[in-house]
């Protein structure tokens, strides 16, 4: 089984780098590799199945999930696209661009853990689509845009899964984690992260929106058909992501056993292309002490932003622009391993 599941974990790190085919139609792909990692362990029920089928419709019992979110707003900004670019420019250019970027990122990272990283995450990869930049700064934008909203998500349990299951393995002794917990704990951590995310946007991409050198590129609008095919794709890669976690949870918790801090801070960087829920629901519980808690979920908020598969906003970005794994992973795993080492410094060392 462990040389099993070590192959698939090898074949998704390397084959969508690899293989154009695969670069471009990574939804079908790790659903594929959700299926084998699940049959190797032996983890296959019914209660799977329903679970991975639910997963990208239905959030915390609520019938409002990634898909429906994905699917309306796309269609909103579909039929009403001009006077939405419109609004869009014409805030960039009276607010100046550095300080249109550094509010817009700061804004969705602390939103992301209010109104759902889901729905910042469609407006986001709307308002990056509608700015008449070179994709290169599209991408990058999305990037640094997705890593503030993988620590702002944190904040509280309406954010995403990973804040949800944090708070329901914690509810009991010692820590009786209520609503608040997770701001109380992480907001030290998470709100200059966000902000130093923004500053680093503004900064870096500010002079790229209005320089004659990245030339001036049309918004193209989506049609009907491309924004009901983009639900579908965020769909499956969340039902594959489900899969792809479970079959990896026999694994993750032989090595979870064995790991210090320190060393399970950097392991975390699996969930650059494992669901984060997942490795929280595995390692997370009151056993734990505060500062180990504090790694695992700032390790895997952090690292979630390194590849598209690590985080849901990363997903709903990429489809809507057409980013491939390649050119995530360009700007991503960079500023990611440079992040996780200041933080590490943060945790670790001061």
């Amino acid at each position: 089984m462990v040389l099993g599941l070590s192959g698939i974990a090898l074949m998704v790190l390397v084959l969508p780098f690899k293989v154009k085919k695969i670069e471009e139609n990574l939804e079908p792909f790790f659903l594929v590799m959700g299926f084998a990692a699940v049959t190797v362990s032996g983890l296959w029920s019914w209660t799977l199945v329903v679970e991975a089928l639910k997963a990208p419709v239905i959030i915390a019992r609520l019938p409002i999930g990634i898909f429906q979110v994905v699917l309306v707003v796309g269609l909103l900004i579909h039929y009403f696209n001009d006077p939405f670019c419109n609004g869009i420019l014409h805030l960039a250019s009276k607010l100046g661009h550095k300080l249109f970027l550094f509010l817009l990122i700061t804004l969705f990272g602390l939103l992301s853990s209010v109104i759902s990283v889901i729905l910042t995450a469609v407006l986001l990869a709307e308002i990056a689509a509608a700015l008449p930049v070179q994709k290169k700064v599209k991408v990058e934008l999305i990037v640094v845009s997705c890593f503030a909203m993988g620590l702002g998500a944190v904040l509280t349990p309406l954010g995403e899964p990973l804040s949800t299951l944090l708070v329901a393995k914690l509810t009991g002794p010692p820590y009786f984690a209520g609503f608040s917990f997770p701001f109380k704990i992480f907001g030290a951590y998470m709100v200059p992260g966000i902000i130093a995310f923004a500053l680093f946007g503004a900064f870096w991409l500010g002079p790229k929106l209005h320089s004659k050198r990245e030339g001036h590129i049309a918004h193209s609008k989506e049609t009907l058909a491309a924004v009901i095919i983009r639900a579908a794709k965020v769909y499956l890669f969340v039902a594959a992501l489900v899969l792809l976690g479970e079959g990896f949870r026999p694994l993750i918790m032989w090595y979870f056993q064995k790991i210090p801090g320190e060393v399970l801070y950097w392991f975390n960087m699996t969930s650059a292309v494992l669901d984060n829920a997942t490795l929280t629901a595995v390692e997370i519980g009151p056993t734990l002490t505060l500062p180990q808690i504090i790694g695992i979920i700032m390790g895997l908020s952090i690292a979630g932003g390194m590849l598209i598969p690590g985080n849901i906003p990363n997903i709903v970005a990429a489809c809507r622009l057409k980013i491939s794994m390649k050119d995530w992973a360009k700007i991503g795993v960079p500023i990611g391993l440079a992040v996780m080492a200041v933080y590490f410094v943060i945790l670790y060392v001061l």
